[in-house]
């Protein structure tokens, strides 16, 4: 498989050589779905809490009387089926929402993300990434004149002036390869791979 290597214009100059077993595998759109699903289920805290009938704050007193108004009979205005009243099966702080997803099935809907990423042309190799300064105004600048404006970055390792400069740019995100996830993956429009984080990529899903 080989994929184009981009210059500082954003121009095709030459093609690299990369393993097929990480950029030429099939796409399986279910395998794919189950890990972007399991990646956002697994980032969900369960910090939402909800109250029963026992624990909301209701008075004892039965609400009518129990035959004779023609209404359902009530003990208590805590009943779930009251406004006001207690959840049947609330919510609690200590939910999981995590999903399980086998580490080969993992790298197997890494590769087919990837694979399909560079089969629609949005993947592509750059030698490098740096800036000389820890400045957005020259990173943001560098993607401008590369006519990228929604990109993900994967580089094989990131200074203090790169990480600085991108941090606050919008639709921008630059990771090393390990923090390289399947959401990010599909959401950029653009994914630039340099020619370092190849090999720890292939070393990680290949």
């Amino acid at each position: 498989m080989q994929l184009e290597l981009l210059n500082d214009q954003g121009q095709a100059t030459s093609k690299v050589d990369a393993p097929d077993t990480l950029f030429a595998r099939d796409y399986n759109e279910a395998l794919v779905h189950q890990i972007v699903v399991a990646f956002q289920a697994n980032a969900r805290q369960g910090t939402r809490a909800q109250l029963d009938r026992g624990e909301v704050k209701h008075s004892t007193k039965k609400p009518f009387r129990q035959k004779g108004t023609g209404r359902a009979r009530a003990g208590m205005t805590s009943s779930p089926l009251w406004r006001g009243g207690g959840r049947i099966f609330p919510n609690r702080p200590d939910e999981n929402f995590s999903h399980k997803v086998n580490k080969k099935m993992y790298r197997a809907g890494m590769a087919a993300i990837l694979s399909q990423l560079a089969r629609d042309g949005r993947l592509a190799v750059v030698d490098s990434l740096s800036v000389d300064a820890p400045k957005t105004k020259l990173l943001a600048a560098k993607f401008k004149a590369m006519g990228l404006d929604s990109v993900l970055v994967i580089v094989d390792q990131i200074d203090d002036n790169l990480a600085l400069a991108s941090r606050n740019l919008a639709n921008v995100l630059v990771v090393e390869p390990r923090y390289a996830d399947p959401l990010s993956l599909v959401f950029y429009k653009k994914v630039l791979v340099t020619k370092g984080a190849i090999e720890q990529l292939k070393e990680m899903f290949a």
